[in-house]
């Protein structure tokens, strides 16, 4: 494809990859996924994880790409658009609409933020040895649950990350374009370090091993699926903006595809990092949040140069929380920009800035943040995912809708993909959604 200077767009289909790798690549690989595959089978977990990838990728990923890439901005001009295929008043409508995975976009950015903030702690006691000779649970406990207590990392994440925003794509192509080659290296050789202790055969047994008796388990196909959708952030919001920055002469199904296996390679490889050397330590792989910031410090301590593979450990993650913070924020920052043109990028990203350390910092401690991720979570992304799903496969024109995912395309795709899209896809993300609220209400 010809290179452009327009910050509006990716310089490069390899600059667009490592983009959408990095909002993909997060949490939901670092910490959910080891979380969730402990937790839901190990083997028969993975297997169906992959399945619905799969899924997830050849339909539900590009529909968001190609919806972007048509409407030329974010969420809230990509579902006007979709919408419009039907007339304008139900342009109107969907841009309404779009407010609501919008407004996901945005407040899953500011509970997450949180997180790497935490991160970023872990980082630096690890820097100046103090998570090294500390009791791991004390240390977490010292900050976790008191008020303002990591107010200075919160600032430097959330100022350091829309920063990375100012000058638009062009800024997130070159960032990932570095955050995430050594992000996998860093993986890579945290897993190396990992092999070589003692009774980590029994976590590879663990995560390759299926117990076929487990796919019997209804909840190991729901966590699976939920986890596909979130860590390919398949949310009907966050992908649509960086769609809007991809060349047309691209084929969207064959980049989400490859965004897919990078993501996945994450995933699987920050499990060969955590499961094996839970294992190896007899300690528990489902642990939740502390997982992260007690468990594996506790390791860590134990181990030769652990305060060495402390730091490269939490500067992945830093990359890989920073990486997936810079989609939401940019979803939302297009969005506004879109419909009120008279901001200024600056503006927009100072509004962010405000908006986000002010409900962040009333976020602490740890246990308030908790509840409001489980809304989000809950409610707002699988809400907004279903009605991104609705409202590719069964509002917007299905003739319109393959021409924008055949755009670019050497590979016409038709009836097949559009049934996958229509039968399978949509009534999973229904599923999810569902059975997210009734969870929720029953537990």
């Amino acid at each position: 494809m010809k290179h452009r200077k327009n910050t509006r767009s990716f310089a490069s289909r390899w600059g667009f990859i490592m983009a959408s790798v990095g909002s993909a690549v997060g949490m939901a690989n670092v910490w959910g996924f080891p979380n969730k595959m402990g937790s839901n089978g190990g083997g028969a977990f993975l297997l169906v994880y992959l399945l619905f990838v799969f899924i997830f990728s050849y339909v539900g990923l590009p529909a968001e790409f190609a919806i972007g890439r048509r409407a030329g901005t974010g969420t809230l001009g990509a579902y006007e658009n979709a919408w419009a295929t039907r007339g304008k008043a139900a342009g109107k409508a969907g841009g309404i609409l779009g407010w609501l995975p919008l407004a996901g976009s945005l407040c899953i950015a500011i509970g997450y933020a949180v997180i790497v903030t935490y991160i970023l702690k872990a980082l630096v006691d690890s820097l100046f040895g103090t998570l090294m000779t500390s009791d791991a649970g004390a240390w977490f406990g010292a900050f976790s649950s008191t008020s303002f207590s990591v107010v200075p990392f919160h600032v430097v994440v959330v100022l350091g990350t829309l920063l990375t925003l100012f000058f638009g794509a062009h800024s997130i192509e070159k960032s990932n374009k570095v955050m995430m080659p050594l992000f996998f290296l860093i993986f890579v050789v945290l897993a190396v370090r990992v092999a070589l202790l003692p009774g980590a055969a029994e976590g590879y047994r663990f995560m390759f091993t299926p117990r076929w008796e487990a796919l019997k388990n209804p909840m190991i196909w729901i966590w699976a699926m939920g986890q596909a959708f979130f860590s390919l952030s398949v949310t009907g919001s966050g992908m649509i903006v960086y769609g809007a920055y991809l060349s047309k002469d691209e084929d969207v199904v064959g980049v989400a595809q490859n965004t897919a296996l990078f993501d996945t390679i994450a995933a699987v490889v920050a499990a060969l990092v955590i499961i094996p050397a839970c294992f190896s330590y007899g300690l528990d792989v489902g642990a939740g949040p502390s997982l992260l910031f007690v468990t594996l410090p506790t390791i860590l301590q134990d181990i030769p140069m652990g305060r060495l593979f402390a730091v490269i450990l939490y500067v992945a993650m830093i990359f890989a929380g920073v990486s997936s913070l810079q989609n939401m924020f940019e979803a939302v920052a297009e969005s506004l920009l879109h419909r009120f043109p008279k901001l200024s990028r600056a503006a927009v990203l100072a509004i962010l800035c405000v908006l986000c350390l002010g409900c962040g910092l009333g976020m602490e401690p740890i246990s308030k943040w908790g509840p409001w991720m489980d809304l989000v979570s809950i409610y707002i992304i699988p809400i907004g995912a279903t009605l991104g799903a609705i409202s590719w496969f069964y509002v917007m024109k299905k003739d319109m809708l393959l021409a924008a995912v055949n755009s670019g395309s050497k590979r016409r795709r038709g009836e097949l993909w559009y049934s996958v899209g229509r039968y399978v896809y949509v009534p999973f993300a229904v599923i999810l959604c569902c059975v997210a609220l009734f969870m929720h209400v029953a537990f």
